[in-house]
C-alpha cells in the first residue's frame, strides 16, 4: 500500500501558491463575464431585444461556457492522465486567459453587427474549455502532493482561488462604476477588466512552470499504470461516481451563481438598488465564502468529508426558502445577509470538494474523473440557475420560486451525497 510522499516546507508552500493563484485567474476570468452579463453585455451585444429577452440572451451566453466545459474536462483529463497534471496546467491557463482578452476587445453589435453576438459565443465557448481543465488540474495538484491526513487542508488552496478571483473582479467593477460614469463605464469602461487579465496571466505562468509533478502520478508513472484512454477506463469504472458527484456539486455552483449572477441583476433591475452598493454587498458575501471554504476544508479532515458535505448540503436547503423573502424587504442589511448567508453555505459545501472529488477517483483516470464530475455539476448548477430564475421573474412567479428551486438543487445534492462513501481515510494509489 503506498501513501502520499511528504515533500518539504518550500516544495508546500510552492504547491499552494500554484494551486491558489491558478484558480484565482481562471475564476477572475470566469467571474468578470458573469458580472458583465448582469450589467452591460444585453445592450452591448443585444440591444435589439427588450430588457428581459436581453438579459436572457446575455446570461446565454454566460451559460455556453458551462456547457463547454465537461469538453475541455474531457480533452484535459485525457492529457493530464496521459502525460502529467503540470503541463495541462499551463495551457488550459493561456486558453482562459487569451480568450478573456480577446473578450475585452470585441466590438460591439453597434460595430460589426449580429457578428458581434456569435464572436462572443465562441468565446465564451474556448474559455469553458479551459476552465474545463483549470480546476481538476488545480485540485489534483495539491491533494497528490498532500501528507496524509492533510488532503482537505491542501486541497483548501484551489477552492479559495473562486473567492479570491471574485474578489479581484467585482472591485475592479466597483472601482469602474465609481469612478466612470455610467455611459462610459457602458461604453469602454466594463472591457477593462478583460484586458487586464492579460498581466494575470503572465504571474500565474511564470508560477506554474516552476511546479513539479506530483508524486502520486509519477509514481503511476514508474509503475506503468497510466490508461491509453483515460476517460474510457473512467466510463467502464467508476460513471457512478461521475454521476453522483456533479450532483454532489450542483448545490455549490447553484448558490454562488444565484447569489452573485443572478442576485446582481435582480437587486439593480427589480429591487431598484444601485449597482455600487450591491457590488459591495456580493464582495462583503464573498468574505463569507472564503472563511466557510477554509472552515469546511479543515473539518473535513476531522470528521471526514461526506458528513461535512451533508451538513452543509442541509443547511443549504433551509437558506433557500429564507434567502428571497430576505431580499425582497430592499433593505440593504438584509440583502447583505441573504447574500452572505448563501455564499458563506456556499464555502461550507465548496471547501471539502478539492479533495473529496479526487479521491473519488483512482489515479490512471483521477484528473478526467473530478474535472468532469465538477463540469457536469456546473452545467446543472451554474448555467442553468440564472436562466431558471430570469424566466420564473419574467412569468409572475415570484422570487420565492426560486428560492425553491435553490432548495430542490440542495435536496439533490444531499440524495447524491448519501449514494456516495466516505474518502477521508482513502489511500491515493
Amino acid at each position: 500500500m503506498t501513501t502520499s510522499p511528504q515533500t518539504s516546507a518550500p516544495s508546500r508552500s510552492r504547491i499552494a501558491t500554484a494551486s491558489l493563484i491558478g484558480t484565482a485567474i481562471e475564476f477572475y476570468d470566469f467571474y468578470i463575464y458573469g458580472t458583465a452579463a448582469a450589467l452591460v453585455l444585453n445592450t452591448a451585444f443585444f440591444p435589439e431585444m427588450d430588457q428581459v429577452a436581453g438579459n436572457l440572451a446575455a446570461f446565454s451566453t454566460f451559460a455556453v461556457a458551462f456547457i463547454s466545459r465537461p469538453l475541455g474536462s474531457a480533452v484535459f483529463g485525457h492529457w493530464g492522465d496521459r502525460i502529467g497534471r503540470k503541463s495541462m496546467l499551463v495551457v488550459s491557463l493561456l486558453v482562459m486567459g487569451l480568450s478573456t482578452v480577446v473578450i475585452g476587445l470585441l466590438p460591439g453589435y453597434a460595430s460589426i453587427g449580429v457578428l458581434a453576438p456569435v464572436l462572443l459565443v465562441l468565446l465564451r465557448f474556448t474559455q469553458g474549455i479551459g476552465l474545463g481543465g483549470e480546476w481538476g488540474g488545480a485540485a489534483l495538484l495539491a491533494t497528490e502532493h498532500a501528507p496524509p491526513g492533510k488532503r482537505g487542508l491542501y486541497a483548501m488552496f484551489p477552492q479559495l482561488g473562486p473567492s479570491a478571483g471574485f474578489i479581484v473582479a467585482n472591485g475592479l467593477f466597483l472601482v469602474l462604476g465609481e469612478t466612470l460614469s455610467e455611459g462610459q463605464f457602458d461604453s469602454w469602461g466594463w472591457r477593462l477588466p478583460f484586458v487586464a487579465s492579460l498581466l494575470l496571466v503572465i504571474v500565474g505562468l511564470y508560477v506554474r512552470l516552476k511546479i513539479s509533478e506530483t508524486p502520486v502520478f509519477q509514481q503511476a508513472m514508474d509503475e506503468r499504470r497510466i490508461a491509453k484512454v483515460p476517460f474510457a477506463g473512467l466510463m467502464r469504472h467508476q460513471w457512478r461516481r461521475v454521476l453522483l458527484g456533479a450532483g454532489a456539486m450542483t448545490i455549490a455552483y447553484t448558490l454562488f451563481y444565484t447569489a452573485t449572477t443572478y442576485c446582481l441583476a435582480y437587486g439593480t433591475d427589480t429591487l431598484q438598488i444601485p449597482r455600487t452598493t450591491m457590488l459591495a454587498l456580493t464582495m462583503v458575501g464573498v468574505v463569507f465564502m472564503a472563511a466557510g471554504t477554509v472552515v469546511s476544508a479543515v473539518v473535513s479532515d476531522r470528521v471526514g468529508r461526506r458528513r461535512t458535505l451533508i451538513t452543509g448540503t442541509i443547511a443549504a436547503v433551509v437558506w433557500g426558502l429564507v434567502m428571497f423573502p430576505l431580499m425582497e424587504t430592499r433593505s440593504v442589511l438584509l440583502v447583505g445577509v441573504a447574500l452572505a448567508g448563501a455564499l458563506a453555505l456556499m464555502g461550507l459545501v465548496f471547501g471539502p470538494m478539492g479533495a473529496y472529488l479526487p479521491e473519488l477517483f483512482r489515479t490512471e483516470f483521477r484528473y478526467s474523473g473530478a474535472s468532469t464530475a465538477y463540469s457536469l455539476g456546473g452545467v446543472l448548477g451554474g448555467a442553468v440557475p440564472p436562466l431558471v430564475a430570469t424566466a420564473m421573474q419574467a412569468s409572475g412567479l415570484g422570487a420565492l420560486a426560486v428560492g425553491g428551486y435553490v432548495a430542490a438543487m440542495a435536496l439533490l445534492s444531499l440524495l447524491c451525497l448519501l449514494a456516495l462513501p466516505e474518502t477521508g481515510d482513502s489511500t491515493l494509489r
